[in-house]
């Protein structure tokens, strides 16, 4: 790691909590007015996953911060086209693997230059390529335009999941290589397109060298995060952490010290210009949400234990099956397994920060309720069993 200057800047642990809460959105209203396209380009990337109890991960992220703007509005911000530009404009994002598989500002393509080239110079892949498939998929999304891998000719061979068929291996490592684009999703579908067709001219090149896709990604991290270590910054968008130590020098990042942390951190200097302050959200948060990401920094930051347990064996779960972290005041006080049957929104599992928390997780339940249509609630189990009543109660007064 090269020599770097000392810190010269002090944070406080309840300093660098409200930096970080800042930085994702969830103090102050800068982000809010800008909508869902501003926050993208404010978190660098929104994470996408299989599972919707709620919603859809991805939809979860703005409602969080937003409040309850409509689900389609979310997906209209991510993929349609600019209404005030050229018929050939590009969506304002595209999908690719960031921290995870992500949304992902459109202007970002050429900074993921350097995991393009690492995937296409990668020796071995989990799928064999059939001779001739991925000249055939190129071909067809050439002449027929954006396509599904059902549309190109199948996505499964059989009904397992990760049985693909040759067709679907072609498409995504033209994906992971760059020549084709996802521009939505279409029922959860990836429909995929010519990146030369997608991706703006101005944007569609690979010229970045690694050290300057790199130096960009860490500063963007960085600003995403407000404040963070080494590891922090290096899983934000899954980097490693001797790319972190080539760039971070110079990538504007700012190094302080944090009280408890233990470990040498940086921060984004525009963070540091002004202390935080404004409302805070309370909210829901998805399980896969930027907030709490890196498990070890949740911990550190909000003294509290983050799991997803969905691909844990049920009886061995511990806190439900999605169980969502409740956030108010700036603090995480509580998590909620939810479900939904019919219009009403169940609370199949609730953990409390003691009776304090009672207010606070009944308000996120009744908005996450009428974002989803849902006109009841109904609380289920909740970890305290004394709790229960005084949670019922809250609930029932404001729906009256």
């Amino acid at each position: 790691m090269p020599s770097l200057p000392r810190p010269t800047i002090e944070l406080t642990a309840d300093e660098a909590r409200r930096i970080a809460l800042r930085a994702q959105g969830f103090l102050g209203a800068g982000d809010r007015r800008a909508g869902v396209r501003g926050l993208l380009r404010r978190l660098g990337a929104v994470q996408l996953d299989t599972i919707s109890v709620l919603a859809r991960s991805h939809e979860l992220i703005p409602y969080a911060r937003l409040g309850a703007i409509g689900r389609k509005a979310v997906d209209s911000a991510y993929w349609t086209r600019s209404s005030d530009g050229p018929s050939t404009a590009g969506p304002h994002a595209f999908e690719y693997w960031s921290h995870a598989a992500c949304v992902l500002p459109i202007e970002e393509w050429p900074h993921f230059a350097f995991r393009r080239r690492a995937y296409r110079s990668r020796p071995h892949w989990s799928h064999t390529l059939p001779d001739g498939a991925y000249d055939q998929v190129i071909k067809q999304l050439r002449t027929e335009g954006p396509l599904t891998a059902t549309d190109l000719g199948g996505a499964k061979k059989t009904s397992e999941w990760w049985d693909w068929s040759g067709t679907k291996v072609a498409v995504e490592r033209a994906l992971m290589y760059g020549e084709v684009v996802c521009v939505e999703r279409r029922g959860w579908k990836r429909v995929y397109d010519l990146a030369e067709r997608a991706v703006p001219e101005a944007l569609l090149h690979d010229e970045l060298d690694d050290a300057e896709c790199l130096r960009r990604l860490v500063s963007l991290a960085g600003r995403s995060l407000g404040v963070g270590t080494r590891a922090d910054i290096a899983d934000y968008h899954r980097l490693k952490g001797e790319q972190v130590d080539s760039v971070i020098a110079d990538s504007g990042l700012v190094p302080v010290t944090v009280e408890g942390w233990g470990k040498p951190a940086w921060a984004d200097p525009e963070a540091l210009r002004t202390p935080p302050r404004g409302r805070h959200r309370t909210t829901l948060l998805s399980p896969f949400d930027s907030l709490i990401w890196e498990r070890a920094r949740t911990e550190r930051i909000f003294g509290f234990t983050h799991r997803l347990e969905a691909y844990v064996p049920k009886q061995k779960r511990v806190h439900g099956y999605f169980a969502m972290p409740v956030l108010a005041g700036g603090r995480l006080v509580g998590r909620v397994d939810p479900a939904r049957e019919g219009r009403t929104l169940v609370a199949r599992q609730v953990t409390l920060d003691g009776v304090k928390a009672v207010p606070s997780v009944a308000q996120a339940l009744l908005e996450a309720a009428s974002w989803v249509d849902c006109t009841n609630v109904r609380v289920e189990r909740v970890d305290a069993p004394e709790l229960r009543e005084p949670l019922v109660r809250e609930l029932d007064r404001a729906l009256g």
